[in-house]
């Protein structure tokens, strides 16, 4: 549980893996709507009285429900949180919505029409933590472990932020992937309901078994039927139902989620029908082997159509050459998610879903991984270049994924040039990294998320007169209501520091623009 102090992990130890706490905020909201304190489909203003959902032109006129925000549905941005250093001053939930210092992430709002189509947001999560407690009139924390926590079987958990004091010493510290503690152990989450929520893998599978009981007809402690099939079954046939993630494995049925908080990883994954499951928390960010974890489980168990060993045992891998794999590397999307292909440590890897996963060939131009369950194959055109891949899962075929050769016309969602631009920068593509951030700054030029992080890359790739003319030229500038982008500026250069990025580049800026090193820094 803890490194320096030598202290093991036992089933008492505490884990904040992060965005598994929606899971079961999704259950409270769920019960008050049993209880007839809320209408899962009507308009979240009625409810909130803290705060209000600033309605714009890109909401069309359409109002958002709790059932979007259980299910991601709502249109809403802002996929996830950081965490703050518990020992400086960290925002309230009010000024994490609107985005307001010492907020480190932008403010909540549509990005498109609520019931349009799948987006996650973590932000949404947030508004409906508001408006349990508007409702309940009672801490978020104290509500929950009453009447969700507790009664469940998950009496060691809490959603307390920070950790109070009495259950420190039971709290695992967490580690950056590189092996580095995080800064005085972990972080706190003002957002408990998208990542705040301290358990030990235990008191998650009461939760995983009571709603497998209740599932197959059986009483929940909580939850009535209705809510139960609410609560596990896709909403709009989307991949999500009201707080879980529902996969359908030819007939199998499962019901699952990950999560990942600075130094913390896990997931819980279950069959809705069989009664089997797995839960696994982790100390560190390098959750890789996770996926290897849940397959050996679901071979040993014979869980129903999750593991696919015929597709191993009949398909020896070959040698490809370097120059064939070569030709594979770059990002590729496809239904508004991208995936990348890399050399990593002399050998060639698949990244998606923030995993590096290694590539297993059949062909050379067919591979698959160990950890999902797709076969992939490249599409050549006539010069042997790729031009993207098909995805199949037991001979249904997919939409295609296809390459980026052209990002003059390239068209995506702002968060996913984003999340290209921060993958390419974590991996020390800078020129790339600049080329995709520049590209989604043409079709959102007020998104000053990706306008910060291209300053940050251009700093980080040594082009200190771009990078300072971005800073200068934006020092004085509200993000929003309460948020400069000095104050975001300096909470960024805090996290680079906590996650052990050279500092030297920083002291640059400073003595350039003539601004105090931050709180923390």
């Amino acid at each position: 549980a803890d490194e320096a102090e030598k202290r093991p992990v036992t089933t008492e130890t505490l884990f904040e893996p992060g965005s598994i706490s929606k899971t079961l905020n999704a259950v409270g909201i769920l019960k008050l709507a049993q209880d007839k304190k809320v209408d899962l489909y009507a308009d979240i203003n009625t409810y909130l009285t803290s705060w209000k959902f600033p309605y714009d032109s890109l909401s069309k006129g359409k109002k958002i429900t709790l059932a979007q925000l259980l299910s991601h549905n709502a249109g809403l941005s802002v996929h996830g949180f950081p965490g703050h250093n518990i020992k400086a001053q960290f925002p309230t939930v009010l000024e994490v919505l609107e985005g307001k210092s010492p907020a480190v992430t932008p403010a909540v709002r549509s990005v498109f029409e609520p019931d349009l189509k799948y987006q996650y947001s973590g932000g949404g999560t947030t508004i409906s933590q508001v408006l349990l407690t508007d409702v309940t009139k009672q801490p978020y924390d104290a509500w929950m472990y009453e009447n969700v926590l507790k009664p469940i079987g998950m009496a060691n958990s809490t959603y307390a932020q920070p950790l109070t004091k009495e259950k420190r010493h039971l709290a695992a510290s967490g580690y950056y992937r590189d092996g580095s503690p995080v800064l005085h152990k972990f972080h706190a989450y003002p957002e408990q309901a998208a990542a705040g929520l301290w358990m030990t893998p235990s008191d998650l599978c009461h939760y995983v078994i009571d709603m497998q009981l209740a599932y197959k007809g059986k009483s929940s402690k909580v939850l009535n039927p209705e809510m139960v099939k609410l609560h596990l079954t896709p909403y709009n046939n989307g991949p999500t139902a009201m707080g879980t993630f529902i996969d359908d494995l030819s007939g199998a049925k499962y019901f699952q989620h990950s999560a990942g908080n600075d130094g913390f990883c896990g997931f819980f994954y279950a069959s809705l029908e069989e009664g089997y499951g797995l839960v696994v928390f982790l100390n560190s960010e390098d959750g890789q082997f996770l996926p290897e974890i849940i397959s050996s489980v679901a071979k040993a168990y014979n869980w129903k159509n999750f593991y696919r060993e015929p597709q191993r045992k009949n398909s020896p891998v070959v040698a490809v050459s370097n120059d064939v794999l070569k030709t594979y590397e770059g990002i590729y999307v496809y239904d508004n998610t991208w995936a990348a292909v890399a050399k990593k440590d002399n050998d060639y890897y698949f990244h998606t879903n923030n995993m590096d996963v290694k590539m297993h060939f059949t062909t050379p131009t067919r591979f698959f991984n160990t950890e999902f369950s797709a076969v992939k194959e490249f599409i050549k055109d006539t010069n042997g270049n790729s031009m993207g891949y098909t995805r199949t899962v037991d001979g249904k075929e997919y939409p295609k994924a296809r390459k980026i050769t052209n990002l003059d016309t390239l068209k995506l969602e702002s968060n996913v040039f984003g999340d290209i631009g921060w993958y390419l920068f974590e991996n020390k593509k800078y020129t790339e990294a600049i080329s995709y951030f520049k590209r989604g700054l043409q079709l959102y030029p007020k998104d000053y998320t990706m306008l910060m992080n291209m300053a940050h890359v251009y700093l980080f790739n040594k082009d200190y007169k771009n990078a300072i003319a971005i800073y200068k030229a934006h020092l004085k500038d509200i993000i929003a209501p309460g948020n400069s982008w000095e104050n975001q500026m300096q909470n960024d250069f805090i996290y680079f520091k906590e996650h052990h990025f050279d500092t030297q580049p920083f002291d640059k800026v400073f003595a350039e623009l003539k601004i105090k090193k931050p709180m923390g820094y």
